[in-house]
């Protein structure tokens, strides 16, 4: 297995990082992966200001990015927040795991979600959780293959909210998935 550089994003990465959030979800490119969702959702997936404002909350996320080598190309990136709750507790929220299309089926998604999940845990994290489109379904699989599960519950989609793309049927919502890291 390839020893990958996985490293935080700096500022002057934001266009490449975007770029390749695009092309994995939504692009023309994403027909190459098997982890797309442009067939039922249109219109970019990020933009520079939308994760800027996103890098900019309180507390700020962290952005990690996968590489082979220093100065390489962006080949992988996630997002992981550190969310305090009522009690205390502390969960990391996994988003924008995103590998190159070329890349999927390789071994660089599993690569980067436990380095995510190692990041949250060293935050303080005892749990991650993310959210995935609900029909997403080989997704879904994907992720419970590494531990995750149905909380069973659902948030809807923002329809109407460009900024999340322009859905293209009806009925789409957020699954919550979950997990332990064993604190």
């Amino acid at each position: 297995m390839t020893n990958w550089l996985i490293t935080p994003h700096v500022p002057a990465e934001l266009d490449e990082i975007v770029a390749l959030v695009n092309s994995a979800y939504r692009g023309q490119s994403a027909k190459v992966g098997w982890a797309h969702e442009s067939d039922y959702i249109d219109g970019q997936r990020t933009s520079v200001a939308d994760l800027k404002a996103d890098l900019a909350g309180d507390p700020a996320p962290d952005l990690l990015v996968l590489r082979r080598a220093a100065g390489s190309p962006i080949l992988a990136c996630v997002l992981i927040e550190r969310i305090v709750g009522a009690g205390g507790g502390v969960t990391g929220y996994i988003g924008m795991l995103t590998v190159s299309p070329e890349l999927q089926d390789s071994g660089v998604g599993r690569a980067l979600l436990e380095a995510a999940e190692r990041h949250a845990q060293a935050a303080g994290a005892t749990r991650a959780r993310m959210t995935v489109v609900s029909i997403r379904d080989t997704l879904i699989a994907w992720y419970e293959r590494r531990g995750y599960h149905q909380t069973g519950e659902r948030r809807p989609f923002p329809y109407g909210d460009e900024r999340f793309g322009k859905p293209r049927v009806a009925g789409l919502e957020f699954v919550v998935l979950e997990k332990g890291l064993g604190n």
